[in-house]
């Protein structure tokens, strides 16, 4: 021991002590950020007394559950559960009602557990909404589609592989199993010439023959990187007088169609998507809250402001001012607070 301290250089002994520069934590493009000097007791409390109020007070128990992210909301819940020995959502649900009450349950449910069941509530009674199965599955990584499994089977009894193909069919139900259990790969660096050969391939697969390979597209669209497959529709575009989601649309009908047009516009930008989605929400007569309950609650803590962005650059209007056109009341400023500042 002497001797390995004898013979150790002063020169080197500052290497001991250099910090080791710490990993640049990816920016944050959600809108819900922590909220600073959090107290889960004090919003424990205060929640309590809003609720129990006899005039109840609606606009504190938004302001508290919309300015924590999902992990200090996790926390409030418990706090509050053990301290007045009830159930914090069966306390809410006996207290707000309508659009209010479906936005703020769905903010008091964990990321997976609100995937989880969005998906059971696409697959559940008659007709599936394939819109809602494609959006999820296209849009979640690999280790959290498989934490959407596990909660999916604790929560329902059931796989959801087992639902998907219950529930679907032919090459659309093909196309679910591929993104739910195909590990898509994560690498952000480009390979030309694999881009160049896969457009090569998806135009023969598409409009090289005269009927569609569809289990080409699936294998390709479901395995490479966002990254990599936005290099592949540019190589795509260079050897087709079409785009690859136009020529999806004059070689496939039905739900296989709409589910590769999807999965195309998601890996070409994902923001772009959901701006597409919630514009469509509010379009025309009627809102279709659920779809903005969904996309608003789910992107908040991932890359809501680029999908604010994205809305503004592709309508004529913002997302703050079409919410505003379109719903009114505590609904209203659960959204508007969702969007963060306009």
């Amino acid at each position: 021991m002497s001797t390995m301290l004898n013979s150790f250089k002063p020169q080197n002994a500052f290497l001991l002590f250099v910090k080791v520069k710490e990993e640049a934590k990816p920016k944050f493009y959600g809108t819900v950020p922590p909220y600073p000097n959090f107290n889960a007791s004090s919003d424990a409390s205060v929640l309590q007394s809003a609720i129990e109020n006899k005039k109840v007070d609606v606009d504190v128990i938004v302001a508290i559950l919309v300015k924590r992210n999902n992990e200090q909301r996790q926390k409030i819940k418990a706090v509050y559960e053990s301290s007045s020995g009830k159930n914090l959502v069966k306390s809410l649900k006996s207290v707000l009602r309508s659009d209010v009450e479906d936005v703020i349950l769905a903010l008091l449910m964990p990321p997976a557990h609100f995937d989880a069941f969005l998906l059971r509530r696409a697959t559940k009674g008659q007709g599936t909404d394939e819109d809602v199965l494609v959006e999820v599955l296209a849009t979640r990584s690999y280790a959290e589609i498989q934490e959407i499994k596990k909660v999916f089977k604790q929560e329902y009894q059931k796989e959801l592989e087992e639902v998907i193909k219950d529930e679907t069919s032919g090459d659309f139900t093909a196309a679910l199993l591929a993104m739910l259990n195909t590990k898509r790969d994560q690498n952000t660096v480009v390979d030309m010439e694999l881009a160049r050969k896969d457009a090569k391939i998806l135009f023969e697969a598409g409009e090289g023959i005269g009927k569609a390979n569809v289990s080409t597209f699936i294998n390709i669209l479901t395995t490479r990187s966002g990254p990599q497959l936005s290099k592949t529709f540019q190589h795509y575009a260079a050897i087709s007088d079409l785009t690859l989601p136009k020529a999806l649309q004059m070689e496939l009908k039905g739900d296989i169609e709409d589910c590769l047009i999807d999965i195309v516009k998601c890996a070409w930008n994902t923001p772009a998507f959901f701006a597409e989605k919630l514009n469509r929400a509010m379009k025309g007569h009627g809102t279709r809250d659920e779809a903005l309950i969904r996309i608003l609650v789910s992107r908040s803590e991932v890359d809501l402001q680029k999908v604010v962005e994205e809305y503004r650059a592709m309508f004529e209007t913002t997302l703050h001012e079409d919410i505003v056109n379109d719903t009114n009341g505590h609904y209203q400023k659960v959204l508007l607070a969702l969007c963060g500042p306009n």
